[in-house]
């Protein structure tokens, strides 16, 4: 399994555990150059927002994940994480659904992680 999809997987599994909701990956390799894929979550209050981010940020320094950033408070209803070129971006259902991520990204494919 290539190494981006381990990590996609790993971090799918993680938000499908605490309860993300409506998690989508877009491989955005053929259609944009900021990053590779695309993780979406959503979390049910900035509560629960907090605590995705918080045990994302656990991962990925218990796994060795180095050179790893994050940007967003969950105040602001949408927090990103991006680690080898993944952008795992976790939002608030109102915001999620302002930004429309997948919409902007349409024409990028969806992998199902859970089928690798």
């Amino acid at each position: 399994m290539d190494e981006d999809l381990k990590i996609i997987k790993e971090v799918y599994d993680f938000l499908e555990d605490r309860k993300a909701e409506d998690i989508v990956v877009l491989d955005l390799r053929q259609h944009a150059n900021i990053a590779e894929y695309f993780m979406i979550a959503t979390g049910a209050n900035k509560p629960h927002l907090k605590a995705l981010h918080d045990g994302l940020q656990r991962m990925f320094k218990d796994g060795g994940f180095k050179g790893y950033h994050k940007t967003g408070v969950p105040e602001s209803g949408w927090m990103i994480m991006e680690y080898h070129g993944i952008m795992v971006h976790i939002f608030e259902r109102e915001l999620r659904e302002f930004y429309d991520l997948e919409k902007l990204w349409k024409d990028a494919p969806q992998i199902k992680p859970e089928e690798n």
